[in-house]
């Protein structure tokens, strides 16, 4: 049993556009739930009045992309779904994308079983989406190459735009941590699992995911990188990342907080949102539910 997993916030013109490519799908997902943070735009009663075919999980409070994926995942997890499909309400996945993620296991012939399955994110240009790159596991080049040769590529880390989580990930490795709200969520949550499960890239299950602009955490140039400061930190101190793994995770922190602060010209506000990213951070994570 396949549960498609829709996180919606405020966005009901897209969520409309990816439940009807959800409601296209050459293989149905056996259920979809719409996970509304406390929309106040109408959301909850379009889901309930337009669309029968999707279960409404109304959050009495925004809880971030991080807090709608952990009720969401709990929720298919607790209902029996073998499979969940993750996706915000911008994710517009081509019809046949959840059929070749659920082909992608019976073809890999002697590689390890996937915990994880993740689609190619692309842009409306039709380029990879810079925000959903995944990661790629060079640790083990006989796997890479064999993986190639099936057709899929190994992964460390990957977003939860169009991710298939098998239940057995839940059951060894719980759900994705509330406290980050929003960014690196997924890409912790996909890290704590590959680091002892398998993960793969299926580049013929395409989406679109369909944001205003090509953005990334650097060129988002709002408060909300205050969010990838704080939970790079939390990613430091946590286990999804062998210690080499981190020393790359710090470069990457370093590399990006810079290249956000000369993108802002070093604007009062921008070294703010790093510096209140660097104390939350350095400080104990809340209590992980």
């Amino acid at each position: 049993m396949v549960f498609a997993i829709v996180v919606t916030y405020n966005r009901k013109v897209l969520l409309q556009e990816c439940l009807a490519a959800l409601g296209a799908q050459t293989h149905a997902p056996d259920r979809i739930i719409v996970v509304d943070n406390a929309s106040t735009d109408g959301t909850a009663d379009l889901v309930r009045d337009e669309h029968p075919e999707a279960e409404l999980l109304a959050m009495r409070e925004n809880q971030g992309g991080a807090g709608g994926f952990h009720e969401g995942l709990k929720a298919a997890h607790a209902s029996g779904a073998e499979w969940i499909w993750l996706m915000d309400d911008d994710t517009i996945p081509a019809p046949d994308a959840l059929a070749q993620l659920l082909r992608a296991p019976a073809a890999m012939d002697g590689l390890p079983s996937p915990a994880l399955l993740a689609s190619k994110v692309v842009w409306t240009d039709g380029s990879l989406h810079p925000m959903n790159h995944p990661g790629f596991r060079r640790d083990d080049p006989e796997l890479f190459v064999a993986s190639c040769e099936q057709g899929v590529l190994p992964m460390r880390a990957a977003t939860f735009v169009s991710l298939l989580v098998h239940r057995s990930a839940i059951d060894d490795h719980g759900l994705p941590h509330k406290h980050f709200f929003i960014w690196s969520d997924d890409l912790e949550y996909t890290a704590r699992i590959t680091r002892h499960r398998a993960g793969y890239l299926v580049p013929d299950s395409v989406v679109l995911h369909k944001t205003k602009t090509a953005y990334t955490a650097v060129t988002d140039t709002g408060g909300r990188f205050y969010y990838h400061v704080r939970n790079s930190l939390y990613m430091l101190r946590g286990q999804a990342w062998s210690k080499r793994e981190k020393l790359s995770v710090l470069w990457f922190l370093g590399f990006t907080t810079n290249a956000y602060l000369h993108n802002n010209r070093f604007s009062r506000e921008s070294v703010a949102t790093v510096a209140r990213g660097l104390r939350d951070g350095a400080r104990p994570a809340p209590r992980i539910a």
